[in-house]
């Protein structure tokens, strides 16, 4: 299992949810209750380092990934799945027999 915490700043997610707002298009994803939430900012900061803590194991850890940038975001995500893919080895599953020379009428 790979568990990734996508880590925003408050600047950030102060400016990712004023251009919601701004822009037309992105406004969907905009609702009022975020200006409440983010009031809430020290609350769900200790939350979400108390659910991290509790929940971290050591063959099941947290990857708290800045997220502030995208390109940086996706990056360090990448880099720890193939991290974990290498690990695990996979392989194409065996074949059915008998499929050499079959032609698609």
């Amino acid at each position: 299992m790979v568990k990734v915490f996508l880590n925003v700043s408050k600047e950030v997610q102060r400016q990712r949810l004023q251009e919601r707002l701004d822009d037309p298009e992105k406004r969907w994803k905009f609702r009022k209750g975020d200006l409440d939430d983010r009031k809430l900012w020290p609350e769900y900061a200790q939350a979400y380092e108390d659910v991290l803590t509790r929940t971290s194991q050591a063959d099941a850890p947290w990857y708290v990934v800045p997220a502030d940038h995208n390109w940086v975001r996706n990056l360090v995500v990448a880099k720890v799945l193939l991290h974990h893919l290498e690990r695990m080895k996979p392989r194409l599953p065996e074949s059915e027999e008998g499929l050499e020379g079959l032609v698609v009428e």
